[in-house]
This record gives C-alpha cells, sequence and structure tokens, in this order.
C-alpha cells in the first residue's frame, strides 16, 4: 500500500522538478551585427508573365479537379522564373527575376495566392531579394501586397507592393505588370 502512495507523490515531484528547471519560451538578445538606422526604398519594374511562346516564364504544376470547369480557374497553380525590366517591352534592362508561385485561390472572382521572391541582378541591389507574399486581385485596376521580408539589402524587409496592369494580351494571356515596391529596411 505504501507503494502505490509514494508512486503519485514521486511523480509530482518529478513533474514539478521539470518544469522548475525548463527554459523559458524565448529571450531577447543583442542583435549579433550593429544596427543600422532604417531607409525606405521605392523600386519600380515590369514583371513580365510569358505563358506563351517556346520559352515560357511559367509552368502549371497542379490543378483541382474542377479547375476547367472553375470561371476563376479556382485550384490552378503555378511556378515562375518572370524577368523584372526597367521598362514595359521584355528587351529593355533586365535587372532581376520574380521566381515563386501564384495560385487561384478564390472561388467566386479572380483572385491569387502570390509567392515570390522579387531576386535583383542588376544595379545597387545584386544579389538582394524581397519576398510578396498576399492576394492579388488580378482584375481590379491597382492591387497592393505585403512585402514579409527579405535578404541582403532588404534583410528585415517590410513594406508593400502595389501592381497595375500594363498589358495583357487575351489571346496569348502573357502580361506585362507595373509593380511599385516600397521596403522599409
Amino acid at each position: 500500500m505504501a507503494r502505490l502512495v509514494l508512486l503519485p507523490l514521486f511523480s509530482a515531484l518529478l513533474l514539478a522538478t521539470a518544469i522548475t528547471t525548463s527554459e523559458a519560451f524565448s529571450k531577447t538578445v543583442k542583435a549579433p551585427f550593429p544596427h543600422k538606422p532604417e531607409m525606405l526604398t521605392h523600386l519600380r519594374f515590369y514583371f513580365h508573365d510569358i505563358v506563351s511562346g517556346a520559352k515560357p516564364t511559367t509552368a502549371k504544376v497542379a490543378a483541382g479537379p474542377n479547375t476547367n470547369t472553375s470561371t476563376t480557374g479556382f485550384g490552378l497553380v503555378v511556378v515562375i522564373d518572370d524577368p523584372l525590366t526597367v521598362g514595359p517591352e521584355i528587351t529593355s534592362e533586365e535587372v532581376g527575376r520574380a521566381q515563386g508561385m501564384y495560385a487561384s485561390a478564390d472561388q467566386k472572382s479572380v483572385g491569387l495566392l502570390m509567392a515570390f521572391n522579387l531576386v535583383f541582378t542588376k544595379g545597387k541591389f545584386a544579389g538582394s531579394t524581397a519576398s510578396l507574399y498576399g492576394r492579388n486581385q488580378i482584375m481590379s485596376k491597382v492591387r497592393e501586397m505585403p512585402i514579409i521580408g527579405g535578404t541582403g539589402a532588404f534583410r528585415f524587409g517590410r513594406g508593400y507592393a502595389q501592381a497595375r496592369t500594363f498589358k495583357f494580351n487575351t489571346t496569348s494571356g502573357d502580361a506585362v505588370v507595373e509593380y511599385n515596391v516600397f521596403i522599409w529596411h
């Protein structure tokens, strides 16, 4: 009988010891590098989403069971590696790539979930990235999506991107979109 009484007591003591010696969930530490003053950078470029031709910059990787009959393309998932240029012409200087994916995520209107990195390859921000993640209602005149981080010059970056369709070819499906991106970093 004494053994039955000691077992719950021993378990309670063991549990209490484990709880009191555990470490905190989080702690604040001094940054491993000096903090620099924040600045706001405005970037303006053109995003070329090429779905047609011999070298498309998009690839359909998945579709839902009703994607083909959906009025919004619901369930379609596309991976992209789209050029970013200084002007609206595909022949203008390329300053980076948009790499990631978008998915049709709305059953009632055309709304895309955009998740991609803006990878800068030229100029002052070459080697840096900015991560964009958000909703894009492509039928709206101006769409706003959040910038949720970055690397290089945009480490700890945050901000937003405004997208405006510059040109859309209804036959090919190719699009040129003007992006104005504002990043605190």
